[in-house]
């Protein structure tokens, strides 16, 4: 065997590896090519601070939210229930029957409260 012709052959098969290898990590997870741009060395990030809104810029996005609340005031009408999908009004029978309970067990816990002090 020639032994120069196996270190050929296995330095091919090396740079075909490395192209594989290279072509694989330039790929994203889902399997489309990534392009990278080289980097450039750049001055470092200012840190920025906390933009600030001028009071014309505030003025101005004040004027608009409230034409806005207006034109939506204005074209719905106020529900007469701040609650949506309100229930019908609780009979009188049903709200002593209500009563009565709730009043047989505040007593049983009273009872119950002054047994164990």
């Amino acid at each position: 065997m020639d032994t120069s012709s196996i270190l050929k052959d296995l330095r091919a098969e090396r740079v075909r590896i490395d192209r594989a290898i290279s072509a694989l990590e330039g790929l994203d997870g889902a399997g489309t090519l990534r392009v990278t741009v080289p980097s450039t060395p750049s001055a470092p990030a200012k840190a920025r601070g906390r933009r600030k809104m001028s009071p014309a810029g505030r003025k101005r996005i004040s004027e608009m939210m409230k034409a806005r609340w207006a034109a939506r005031r204005k074209g719905v009408a106020k529900p007469t229930s701040t609650k949506t999908g309100a229930r019908k009004p609780m009979s009188a029978a049903t709200k002593k029957r209500l009563s009565l309970l709730a009043k047989r067990r505040w007593a049983a816990r009273k009872k119950a409260a002054a047994k164990t002090a």
